[in-house]
């Protein structure tokens, strides 16, 4: 069989095959899901950390010093999620994706952002200025969240497969964290209207953290945060 009527015998098959669906009890990991039409439907939350300003820390910085940035943040931003019931589910550069279950996972992605906004300010920052006092380099980083039914499916070859997380939530929260508008952590209207007021409001419990943003050009409703929760 050559190559093309390879292609054209698995595309065929993957249209014509009936999709086996079952609903997740837990965050699938690529073993649990087949090659095949197999797939996990989720009610799931998630969460896109993303690094700012990549392209310009590797243009600029020598490659060393860009490698310690990424792994610091990437290693904070991990231990945050999982310490808040996250579930990392593909590292993409200099950001995470992570997914969250149960009747908290709005809750607990919120305040996942607003301590990893803490940690870039709290830890991050002045660890880096202690190392190297004359750099010019100042952290940047966005966190954005949405929630939605999930299909997940594993995609690629034998050998070389990933899955793959088809839903609002994950086109959302991807887009929340390339916004900028002054903010540090974007979430939508439908993750803002489940929160816990532990997660809305600060000390005072007249003073709302979230900034309304409107439905700008995304067509859904926007809230954005820079307020900070400490680990």
């Amino acid at each position: 069989m050559t190559l093309k009527e390879e292609l054209n015998a698995y595309v065929k098959k993957t249209h014509d095959a009936a999709w086996v669906k079952r609903e997740g009890q837990k965050v699938p990991s690529a073993d649990d899901v087949t090659l095949g039409t197999d797939a996990v439907t989720l009610q799931a939350t998630v969460l896109y950390a993303d690094l700012s300003d990549s392209t310009a820390l590797v243009k600029g910085w020598e490659s060393w010093f860009a490698a310690e940035i990424y792994k610091n943040y990437l290693y904070c931003a991990s231990r945050i999620i999982k310490a808040q019931g996250g579930v990392i589910t593909a590292f993409d550069g200099d950001r995470i994706m992570a997914v969250y279950l149960g009747k908290s996972k709005n809750t607990s992605a919120v305040k996942t952002g607003l301590k990893i906004t803490w940690a870039v300010t709290n830890v991050l920052q002045p660890a880096l200025l202690a190392k190297y006092p004359k750099t010019k380099f100042k952290y940047s980083q966005k966190v954005g969240i949405d929630t939605s039914p999930l299909f997940v499916a594993k995609t690629g070859v034998r050998g070389s497969n990933d899955l793959v997380w088809v839903g609002n939530a994950a086109n959302n929260a991807a887009k929340l964290a390339a916004l900028n508008q002054g903010h540090s952590t974007y979430i939508t209207g439908n993750i803002y209207k489940y929160i816990h007021e532990s997660a809305k409001f600060g000390s005072d419990p007249k003073k709302n953290m979230w900034t309304d943003l409107g439905s700008a050009d995304f067509g859904y409703q926007i809230y954005g945060s820079s307020w900070l929760s400490g680990v």
